[in-house]
């Protein structure tokens, strides 16, 4: 299932098809595959070039290392999640590095890569589902984390499945006509709140 984005303004093919999906084939991902998502984050710009993106991965194809992170997600995430064949949880490097003292941009940039590592999916004929509903402390103790890193983002990764498979909440949910705010509601120019306007 496709749900591309009815746009005011022309954006690319790959911008308009990328969505959240949360119905997944069983189908697995080859592993070029996914080592083309996380190269495509690797290419990620980054403040001085630090790079401060970290990922944990675990496919179906090790049972056990899926249900552990699996394991770390919110309830109501594990009930589609646990149907995609690859689960990424993204960490930041809240550093510089070498006593050079926080970085400040460190979770931009880490979103950064994982724009890059969805938009390779869609690429790809895959999707990718985002999702803040996981548990970082408990992702912190599964993996030995540590201080000074933090887990910002889980992540479901595979080929598109069928809505008709959701629990019918979620299906709901999924069937939903896509919705973004205007661009004047968050454009401004001269002061806050003054909308900016393209020239018609």
């Amino acid at each position: 299932m496709e749900k591309p984005a009815i746009t005011d303004y022309p954006i690319h093919d790959l911008l308009l098809r990328r969505w959240s999906p949360r119905a997944f084939a069983s189908r697995p991902v080859e592993a070029e595959k996914l080592a083309s998502l996380f190269e495509a984050a690797r290419w990620a710009p980054s403040s001085f070039n630090g790079q401060p993106w970290h990922y944990i991965v675990a496919t179906k194809d090790d049972q056990a290392s899926f249900d552990r992170l699996l394991n770390c997600l919110r309830p109501q995430n594990i009930q589609w999640a646990q149907h995609a064949p690859v689960l990424i949880i993204a960490v930041a490097q809240l550093s510089l590095g070498e006593d050079r003292g926080p970085n400040r941009h460190a979770l931009h940039d880490v979103g950064l890569a994982n724009e890059n590592l969805v938009l390779q999916a869609v690429a790809l004929g895959l999707v990718a589902h985002q999702m803040a509903g996981f548990f970082p402390d408990k992702a912190r103790e599964t993996y030995s984390i540590p201080e000074g890193y933090e887990a910002l983002t889980a992540l479901a990764v595979g080929y598109p499945g069928d809505p008709e498979d959701l629990p019918p909440e979620i299906k709901a949910r999924e069937l939903q006509p896509r919705e973004r705010k205007p661009i004047r509601a968050f454009v401004f120019t001269d002061e806050w709140g003054e909308a900016w306007e393209a020239e018609q």
